[in-house]
Formats: C-alpha cells, sequence, structure tokens
C-alpha cells in the first residue's frame, strides 16, 4: 500500500543455530529478514551438537561469559515457557581429574556447586542446572519462529558475500574462511554416536583430554555420546573405530550405557578461530557487514548472547 514505510532488508549468511537466532532477534526488531545458506538447518554441524549448554573451545573468555549468559537465561525461559522448543533443563556435572578451581565460566551458571561423590578416577568437578537443546526439535523452531515474523530462509550457495541488501550478517560459520577470507578458521571434527534414550536423565561431560571429550548428554528421545576434537580434519565421514572407542570410554563413565542400542552415527565440524569474530564492517555505500562467526564448540552455548550483540550493531547503524 503506497505511503506505508519500507523495512530496512538484512540478508543473513547460515542457517546453523548462530545464524537462525540472528534472524530471529533481527525480525522481533522490525527487519525484514532473509536467510540464505548452502545447508539447511539440519544439514548443519549445529544438527550433530550435543547441545548441552557448556562453554567450549570459544575465546575471549570475558566475551564468552556475558555470552552464556544471556544465552543461558534465554533457554531457561524457553524451557519453561516453549515446551515445543526441545529444551530442557537437566542436571549434570562436568568432571575433573584433578583438583581445580571453579572454571572461567563459573559467573554464567546461576548454581555452580562441587560435585560431592566423583566417580572412580576422577578428584571432582562442578554440578549445575544446564539448557539440553535437542536441535532435531529445536532448529526447525527456530525456522518457523523466524517465518511467523515474516522471514525467509532459503538454500543459496555463495561464492561472496551479497551486496543486495543495505545490512548483512555473516554467520557463515567454517564458509567464512571464503567468504570473509578468514584463514584462522580451523575445523575441529567432532564424531558422536546418537543412542537410545534409556531413561537417562542427567548429563556428564569430561574435558580433561583435550582432543577426547567425553559426554553423554540426554535428549528427549535419544542419547547423544561423543566425542572427538580433531583440529584441521574435514572429514565429515563417520569412523568405525572412532565409534567403538567412544562408546567404550562413554560406558566407563555411564555403565548403564552398557548394551544401549546405536541409532545412528554423525560428524560435526566445529568452526574454530583464536577468537570469536563479532563485529561490524562498513563496506561503504550506507552498506554494513555484521562478522559473527568462529563460535568453535559453543554456538548453541553463546548463540542468544551473540544475537543480542548483532542487533545492538545493526541499530547503531541502521534503523529497521
Amino acid at each position: 500500500m503506497a505511503g506505508l514505510p519500507t523495512r530496512t532488508r538484512v540478508i543473513v549468511i547460515g542457517a546453523g543455530v548462530v545464524g537462525l537466532t540472528c534472524a530471529v532477534r533481527l525480525a522481533e526488531a522490525g527487519y525484514d529478514v532473509h536467510v540464505l545458506a548452502r545447508d539447511l538447518p539440519l544439514e548443519t554441524t549445529s544438527a550433530v551438537a550435543a547441545a548441552v549448554w557448556y562453554p567450549y573451545r570459544a575465546l575471549p573468555q570475558d566475551r564468552v561469559t556475558a555470552w552464556s549468559a544471556r544465552a543461558y537465561a534465554e533457554f531457561a525461559r524457553l524451557a519453561e515457557v516453549e515446551p515445543g522448543a526441545g529444551v530442557r533443563m537437566r542436571t549434570g556435572r562436568e568432571l575433573t581429574r584433578a583438583e581445580i578451581p571453579q572454571p572461567w565460566w563459573a559467573e554464567a551458571v546461576p548454581d555452580l556447586r562441587p560435585v560431592s561423590r566423583p566417580p572412580s578416577g576422577y578428584a571432582g568437578g562442578w554440578e549445575f542446572e544446564a539448557p539440553v537443546v535437542d536441535m532435531s526439535v529445536y532448529l526447525p523452531w527456530l525456522v518457523t519462529r523466524l517465518e511467523r515474523l515474516g522471514g525467509t530462509l532459503t538454500r543459496h550457495a555463495l561464492s561472496a558475500l551479497p551486496n543486495a541488501a543495505q545490512v548483512v550478517i555473516n554467520c557463515a560459520g567454517l564458509a567464512a574462511r571464503r567468504l570473509a577470507d578468514d584463514r584462522t578458521l580451523t575445523p575441529v571434527r567432532g564424531q558422536i554416536c546418537q543412542v537410545e534414550q534409556i531413561g537417562l536423565s542427567e548429563w556428564w561431560v569430561d574435558d580433561s583430554e583435550p582432543s577426547r571429550p567425553v559426554y553423554v548428554v540426554p535428549r528427549l528421545h535419544d542419547i547423544v555420546v561423543g566425542g572427538t576434537a580433531e583440529e584441521g580434519d574435514w572429514d565429515t565421514r563417520p569412523r568405525e573405530e572412532t565409534a567403538r572407542a567412544i562408546l567404550t570410554v562413554a560406558e566407563r563413565l555411564v555403565p548403564a550405557l552398557a548394551g544401549a542400542r546405536v541409532l545412528r552415527h554423525r560428524v560435526g565440524l566445529r568452526p574454530a578461530r583464536p577468537s570469536v569474530r563479532l563485529e561490524a564492517e562498513d563496506t561503504g555505500g550506507g552498506r554494513v557487514v555484521v562478522h559473527c562467526y568462529g563460535h568453535g564448540g559453543a554456538g548453541v552455548t553463546m548463540s542468544w548472547g551473540c544475537a543480542d550483540d548483532v542487533i545492538a550493531l545493526v541499530q547503531e547503524r541502521v534503523p529497521a
């Protein structure tokens, strides 16, 4: 209708959890949001994630803690008011093989307490309630939320960042190596097993071996068991010997897993970088690119916090 103001068009690159979360926040703020992605949400690394809230392989510590705290609060809210989002608050434990001080991200957790009776082989650890996100449910929920706000999602492979909108949000993950010419981005290969849900309700993490993190994360209909952290490895094919090793170590930690039926094996490539890149770049002609990538193994954990900062950067420069 003539005379109605035109909303500012925003293109978001990437349909993983960070891209979709930024898109939702932008649409909530009144922008005309369109997501372009080579891989649709359930094809992304986000879809492979165990997705327990846990700051992992992401820097700098102060910004990661702040982003994670804000995301924790939003996930806790979703768990309470949006049962269809696939988010549940579950108690779990980070175990340590030596006595260590509180984790650097402790301020982000409302109730962090020492593990009173660590399993054999562990010196201690930390127990707390954390969001666990079933990505097979949550990613489609984000898409539905975006579409209800008037946004769109389109499969589209790009060879360069587009200039067809006043605002572009670069959430391309590892693809930013090419799109942003950022060679500091490297893959960290993560292989997991998904096993049948056997009534497990608590999660466990042992990150004492950097290349072989151990985690057991119960979701709504299955349990994610991991994993690996193989730097510079681009191979997305599951390896049989790795799968056997993952299950063997996980069963020592959680004996109830012994005999659980394996549903599938999956691999994701975490987008690692010396630090998360979240900054605006003015590209001339009134256009702006906001880069938001390099979240390592904590894309879900930081997603809502990073999206809030993306919104702030956009609103400083371009009104909706």
